[in-house]
């Protein structure tokens, strides 16, 4: 029987392997530190659209706060490498805290003298924070556009916290680590190729375990929700388990971008935690498809591009005209490009040879 080969499965891995096999080799024939740094933050960036495309995508919970978990994790990773900058003895305060009056370091800042746990800290926090959050929303059947004000309800509460609390977060001038960041005494250049290998190595890592277990029993049931949860429950399947662990696993994925953008770029500021960001990431799986990791990746990568070599001339001009880009994707390609593809190979269709075919012929997973 001759099927789409846009919905086979070894394609589908194929695909994957030659995307992350590309961006791999990346180094080896451009080795330009300026060029490594940018893509490292659009790697970066990705992990963030990923976490939306699981999470609205195959979830079908539409989240405007994915910025919540980034910046959870962003501040941590800044809060990591700034104690690794300060000496116990000699200096053991960050310079803003002085300017701010404080005399002694803030308890909260405590942990952060050693790395393996500031790390465990940094990504713990936002994903227990999205499972407690997760569980009052979805307990309480909080379903559809509620989701959506309520997460950025949240995100507005966190973003006023990091902007109003200067002595503990700098304010608005944000948090800038004066070293790179240092792993087992090893200094990592965010303007080099380990850097950069290392959020690949995450998106990579974050991207295919996503992918493994949507196309598990869980997936499957997780779709299924999406399309419709009434129909799900009344199977005798506890709904509200499923959305809050899907919610928790886009959260862990959006605070290790979080903690890959603050390694590449050594800065963090409440923007981190500004709708815009949150927007941007939902913008740009809309624009990849929604219901593809790989599409995801792809939206991020070409959106960062685009506005890195066009938002400048743009300026402040440059949401609007983000916002046309997804108008437009929502009338004309209402899946995105994967769908665009997906429509091109219909005309390219396989037999037998190529067998394993995954169950639904809607998703690329």
């Amino acid at each position: 029987m001759a099927v789409n080969l846009y919905h086979n499965r070894r394609a589908q891995w194929a695909a994957y392997v030659l995307l992350f096999a590309a961006l791999a080799v990346v180094p080896i024939f451009y080795n330009e530190p300026f060029l490594l740094n940018q893509l490292a933050r659009y790697a970066a960036l990705a992990m963030l659209a990923v976490s939306v495309s699981l999470v609205w995508g195959y979830g079908g919970i539409l989240s405007l706060g994915q910025g919540i978990a980034f910046g959870l994790a962003a501040y941590g990773m800044a809060m990591t490498m700034q104690m690794q900058f300060q000496d116990p003895l000699t200096d053991p305060i960050p310079s803003f805290m002085l300017t701010n009056e404080l005399e002694t370091l803030p308890l909260l800042w405590q942990p952060f003298w050693s790395t393996p746990l500031g790390l465990i800290i940094t990504l713990a926090v936002p994903t227990l924070f999205f499972i407690g959050f997760g569980i009052m929303m979805f307990q309480a059947r909080v379903a559809g556009v509620f989701v959506a004000i309520m997460t950025l309800a949240m995100l507005a509460a966190w973003y006023s916290m990091a902007y109003d609390m200067q002595p503990f977060t700098a304010g608005f001038n944000g948090i800038s680590p004066p070293m790179p960041f240092e792993f087992w005494g090893v200094p990592i250049d965010p303007y080099s190729a380990p850097a950069y290998w290392i959020c690949i190595a995450f998106l990579a890592a974050l991207t295919i375990a996503a992918k493994i277990l949507l196309q598990s029993k869980f997936g499957m049931i997780v779709q299924a929700i999406r399309d419709d949860a009434e129909r799900v429950r009344f199977l005798g399947y506890n709904v509200a388990y499923y959305q809050v662990v899907v919610f928790a696993i886009s959260g862990f994925i959006a605070a290790c971008a979080g903690l890959c953008w603050v390694m590449v770029v050594q800065y963090v500021s409440p923007t981190s935690l500004e709708l815009s960001l949150s927007v941007s990431a939902v913008v740009w799986a809309a624009v990849g498809g929604r219901m593809s990791l790989f599409g995801a990746i792809i939206g991020a990568f070409l959106v960062n591009g685009i506005q890195s070599y066009v938002g400048d001339e743009l300026q402040q001009v440059w949401m609007i005209a983000l916002g046309a880009i997804f108008i437009a994707v929502v009338l004309f390609l209402p899946r995105g490009l994967v769908g665009f593809v997906e429509r091109i190979l219909e005309n390219v269709r396989i037999g037998r040879a190529l067998p394993n075919v995954s169950k639904s012929a809607k998703e690329l997973a």
